[in-house]
């Protein structure tokens, strides 16, 4: 048991310190981090239970609406929610690349938990394929999520297409993740060109908040200094 819990969590914390340590200009209290990991723990929960009323219900009918609608909406709406409701508008969140930090804490939070379900009911040894396929693929879906969130609190201007892509793109990104493997006999030919794609473009986004902090801690200095003089 105590296996399965190491190995369940395991990735997730060792992602999450990636990309956390990633921050280099002023880390996220840790505290204010793990609450969010927390909080995308506890979304397991709501969304297993809608998951098996749809199921129940007969509401999934075809692999297209279990991959979209099943896992990629409901999970990636939760997320969204939590960020976008709990962590946009907090003290802390002072940088657009904190977005990202957010982001990856609360998918890594959903996804430890799903992972330790999932060796709980199927065994350990599915442990390295699901660090390197489910658990990696929703830290990424929360780099692109967090990068839209921060860029939208930081960007001057229309706030609102930032904040629509930070829910469309990983909704988009993670039904077409889900699809591949529900639908696709050979699909391991599928997913590992898909996975390269999408660890490239998490860490473009990744770049890209970096730019934006610079900017951002630059722009800072300069209102700084007018102020002063």
């Amino acid at each position: 048991m105590l296996g399965i819990l190491s190995a369940g969590i395991a990735p997730g914390l060792a992602l999450l310190s990636y990309f956390y340590l990633k921050d280099e200009y002023e880390s996220e209290p840790i505290s204010v981090v793990l609450k969010t990991f927390l909080f995308g723990a506890l979304l397991v929960f709501p969304i297993m239970f809608i998951q098996y009323v749809l199921q129940k219900e007969n509401i999934i009918t075809s692999g297209l609406i279990e991959a979209f609608l099943s896992a990629s909406l409901l999970e990636e709406f939760f997320k969204w929610f939590i960020l976008f409701y709990l962590i946009y508008q907090h003290a802390d969140f002072d940088e657009p690349f904190d977005g990202i930090v957010y982001g990856v804490a609360v998918s890594l939070g959903f996804a430890s938990i799903e992972n330790i379900f999932y060796l709980l009911a199927n065994g350990i040894e599915h442990a390295i394929g699901r660090a390197l396929l489910p658990v990696s693929s929703h830290a990424l879906f929360g780099v692109i999520m967090g990068f839209y969130i921060g860029k939208a609190r930081f960007t001057e201007g229309n706030k609102v297409k930032w904040i629509i892509f930070s829910l469309l793109l990983p909704f988009v990104l993670h039904g077409s993740y889900d699809y591949i493997l529900i639908s696709q006999e050979n699909w391991l030919y599928i997913i590992l060109p898909f996975m390269i794609f999408l660890w490239w473009f998490g860490l473009r986004k990744v770049k890209m908040a970096k730019i934006l902090t610079a900017n951002h801690k630059k722009n800072q200095y300069a209102a700084q200094k007018t102020l002063h003089t």
